[in-house]
């Protein structure tokens, strides 16, 4: 019977070990969970937090990148900045030096325009008294220089050069040929004529129909007719100065030397 009992109570014990352990099997795996939980959930938040982590870190090495891009920007804006800055300075010196310059060219030119002005009654009256060969041209070219003289909108160096210009062609006409048809009064009777010019030495014409031909006198200032002997040279002499026909001696009427001098 105490065996029995002693059985029995074994036996309680026994299941009640068992019941124990479970109990603290269901315990130590329900705790378990929740650390492994605990851990799942604290690898996420590391992983969250590391994602946060690379993201400033990206921005902080961006925000560096720019920071020194920033700087070296600024170096080089300075540099510009003290390079413009010696520019301006030399700007205002030749500023300064040019309204110096244009003083002087005031200066210069309120006594230039005197002497401008000098120069073209000289060279109206050397045509005037020169050879007549094409008045028309000429005399144009002169009150062409006049109204240039008068004009606010050009400038003194333009109209120096425009009565040096002038200066320059009337020395051409000394050592040129030329052929050119204009009207000549002959008698009583306005007649087409072809004229010739050697240089300032020999002023010719003929009439279209060759039946007419004469010279001008610079010492009587006139014309004076010519007789038919000359006709064929006055003919080749305008054909070489038409380019028709190549440059030859051309036996022409001229002043005897009495009259060069005189």
């Amino acid at each position: 019977m105490f065996w029995t009992a002693r059985k029995t109570a074994a036996r309680i014990g026994l299941g009640a070990a068992v019941v124990l352990a479970g109990s603290m099997a269901i315990a130590q795996e329900g705790e378990l969970g929740e650390l492994v939980d605990a851990r799942s959930e604290g690898n996420e938040d590391a992983a969250q937090v590391q994602k946060q982590i690379d993201e400033i870190s990206d921005t902080t090495d961006s925000l560096l990148s720019q920071y020194r891009t920033t700087l070296k920007q600024i170096d080089s804006i300075e540099q510009y900045n003290a390079q413009i800055l010696k520019l301006i300075a030399s700007q205002e010196g030749e500023i300064e030096s040019l309204v110096q310059q244009v003083g002087q060219v005031q200066s210069v030119g309120r006594s230039v325009t005197p002497l401008m002005v000098r120069m073209i009654e000289a060279i109206e009256k050397f045509v005037e008294l020169d050879v007549p060969f094409l008045l028309d041209e000429r005399t144009e070219r002169m009150e062409k220089l006049r109204e240039t003289m008068e004009r606010a909108d050009v400038t003194t160096p333009e109209k120096f050069r425009a009565i040096m210009e002038a200066y320059q062609i009337e020395n051409e006409y000394g050592r040129t040929i030329e052929a050119y048809r204009a009207s000549l009064v002959i008698g009583d009777k306005e007649t087409t004529v072809d004229f010739l010019r050697f240089g300032r030495i020999a002023l010719v014409y003929q009439s279209l129909d060759e039946t007419l031909q004469g010279r001008w006198d610079q010492k009587t200032r006139s014309w004076v007719a010519l007789d038919g002997s000359f006709r064929s040279a006055i003919r080749h002499g305008l054909k070489i100065a038409r380019k028709q026909s190549a440059p030859d001696l051309i036996n022409l009427p001229l002043p005897a030397p009495s009259d060069a001098r005189g």
